[in-house]
């Protein structure tokens, strides 16, 4: 299977989310909240770096409980000035359905 190329759009939420991340750690290290999420720390760094804009989203669910944010906050993060065609064809309530 061959992945497609992350959009700019999908780059720019992924910039947004590591930016959001790297605020919601502050005050605890890096390698601190890596461990917690049970992530290595280059992992959480490229994230917040936005060098891994399409992070897993098990990783993702894994940082919201270690940073105490709510996943839906996160998502609302990544879901920001995204063009509804790329976010999801259907709202989220519809899709969780």
């Amino acid at each position: 299977m061959v992945r497609q190329p992350l959009t700019a759009e999908q780059i720019a939420a992924g910039q947004r989310l590591g930016a959001a991340l790297r605020a919601a750690r502050a005050g605890r290290s890096l390698v601190e909240v890596a461990l917690a999420a049970g992530i290595s720390p280059e992992t959480l760094r490229k994230i917040e770096a936005g060098r891994l804009p399409a992070p897993a989203f098990g990783t993702v669910v894994c940082l919201s409980q270690a940073l105490d944010v709510p996943l839906s906050d996160l998502a609302d993060v990544w879901l920001a000035d995204m063009p509804i065609h790329q976010a999801s064809q259907r709202p989220a309530a519809q899709v969780l359905q």
